[in-house]
């Protein structure tokens, strides 16, 4: 067995291993929609870290511009669409997010574009 295989199967592993421990939220959270949706496109931990700090990006951005008498928030469902993983597209992302209670604030507000 060459390296790269190894690697790719410790990879395998480890993706099974976040799938998993997903899979246990979702058991005791029957709207874990979100988490639903990572699974059944295949993301990894590495995927799921950077789209919550996305959302912590935009959230705060929304925030700022909000204080700042901003009522448009266009641009900022231009880049959480720009930035998204490939596999996902914005208006599952969203529903899952909103039905999960995750970055209502923002969620709710990028719902308006869809």
């Amino acid at each position: 067995m060459n390296i790269n295989h190894v690697q790719t199967l410790l990879s395998r592993i480890e993706q099974l291993e976040f799938h998993q421990s997903l899979l246990m939220k979702i058991i005791e959270n029957s709207h874990a929609d979100f988490y639903k949706l990572v699974i059944k496109k295949s993301l990894t931990e590495h995927d799921v870290m950077e789209f919550m700090t996305l959302c912590e990006e935009l959230s705060n951005l929304m925030e700022e511009q909000k204080a700042e008498g901003f009522i448009h928030f266009h641009p900022i469902f231009a880049e959480f669409k720009a930035k998204l993983h490939p596999n996902l597209h914005a208006e599952e992302v969203i529903k899952a997010c909103l039905r999960q209670h995750l970055f209502k604030p923002l969620m709710a507000e990028l719902r308006k574009y869809l």
